[in-house]
């Protein structure tokens, strides 16, 4: 029988270009806040999440670095990857530990430093995320690999590009009143069509911006967590599913298998259905891993995940608020730390401690990282305890 898990404590740095700041100072500063909330000094544990620590900072070994700048020398501690899955991947694994009865108090942190490296260099510091053989050798991105399943998507299903631009604009209406989000401006209806391309059809208002930031979250049995502070959030489902890494592998482009797989058990983990559900925070790197995204995990059919957002069903008092904080495109896209920036807003949701962007009465909320796209995706369903 696996003990029930919680998280005790949250924090997080703004999403943003840190020149100041490395790797560690920025992991540092989540933790320091993370244990503050939780008012306690000491963790068994450090799971890391990061990505492109080596590619971007010339930096592995990012657990050890972490632990020990955050004085905490000494505890189990290591780096958790999955791509731009990597914070949830880190995530799962402090879950499993405490689960398992190995870990009493579990710190996850997810870092990432990626502004210092710009341009093509960025590029190809990002792909090696894909398939090195096959893909990556070749010039691809993952920003060309979701343009090329927009522009098949809008083929098959008859979809015109401005049908995404609402997944934008309630990210960016969001984000604008979070003071951790990179990019706090509002979008006009009509300009995501008009901004410059990245990689036709994806532009400049569609894609998320990369950006330096820590996030961190502190987990322990939900029996413990009930004596220690007043709310404790339930992890009550946790799951993970992966898929080919290879694009030209699938059976299916515009069917994301993972993210189906990995929803259905996380739900049937929580004991819920998707109408329990008060919010959904989704990895909208790009605006067709949302649509796709909401289309795999069954909370729109086939072809119609885009009219959620076209249909203003995704505010923060739709039927299914998405992305709260700003998601990845305002708030910005801190790439291996976004799984547990994800977990951090999902818990202040459910705290109902989200202030301007508070959805009413959260009881469940579900969030979701996928690595690459759609390579990777690892969900997880938070519970209130009040």
């Amino acid at each position: 029988m696996t003990t029930k898990v919680a998280i005790i404590g949250v924090g997080q740095t703004p999403v943003g270009e840190h020149w100041e700041s490395g790797l560690r100072m920025l992991a540092a500063d989540a933790i320091s806040a993370a244990l503050n909330d939780a008012q306690i000094e000491r963790v068994d544990a450090v799971y890391v999440g990061n990505a492109y620590g080596a590619a971007f900072s010339s930096q592995s070994q990012v657990g050890a670095l972490v632990a020990d700048y955050a004085a905490l020398g000494g505890v189990e501690a290591y780096t958790v990857e999955a791509g731009e899955a990597s914070g949830a991947a880190a995530l799962r694994t402090g879950y499993l530990a405490v689960a398992s009865g190995q870990v009493e108090t579990a710190l996850v942190v997810g870092v990432e430093k990626s502004t210092d490296t710009v341009g093509t260099a960025r590029n190809r510091a990002r792909s090696i995320s894909l398939d090195a053989d096959y893909e990556a050798i070749h010039g691809a991105t993952a920003t060309a690999q979701a343009a090329m399943l927009m522009r098949r998507y809008m083929h098959e299903y008859g979809v015109e590009l401005s049908a995404f631009e609402n997944f934008s604009i309630n990210a960016h209406m969001n984000g604008s009143k979070n003071p951790y989000a990179m990019y706090r401006n509002i979008l006009k209806v009509g300009a995501f069509g008009k901004a410059p391309m990245i990689a036709d059809p994806v532009s400049l208002f569609d894609s998320a911006p990369d950006g330096d930031g820590a996030a961190a979250v502190i987990i322990t049995s939900a029996e413990r967590a009930a004596d220690l502070v007043p709310q404790p959030v339930l992890i009550a489902g946790s799951a993970v599913a992966s898929d080919t890494l290879a694009l030209h592998d699938r059976a299916d482009l515009l069917f994301l298998r993972a993210v189906e797989v990995s929803t259905e058990r996380a739900l049937r983990q929580a004991t819920i259905t998707r109408d329990d559900l008060s919010l959904l925070e989704l990895h909208d790197a790009f605006t067709i891993l949302a649509a796709l995204s909401l289309e795999a995990a069954g909370f729109a059919e086939r072809g119609q995940g885009w009219r959620l957002a076209a249909e203003n069903q995704i505010g923060l008092t739709g039927r299914l608020p998405l992305s709260t904080f700003g998601g990845l495109k305002s708030r910005g896209n801190p790439v291996g730390a976004t799984g547990v920036y994800q977990a951090v807003e999902a818990v202040l949701q459910l705290r109902g401690a989200a202030g301007l962007n508070q959805v009413a009465d959260a009881r469940y909320a579900m969030i979701q990282s996928i690595g690459g796209v759609g390579n990777t995706a690892i969900t997880h369903i938070l519970q209130t305890t009040v």
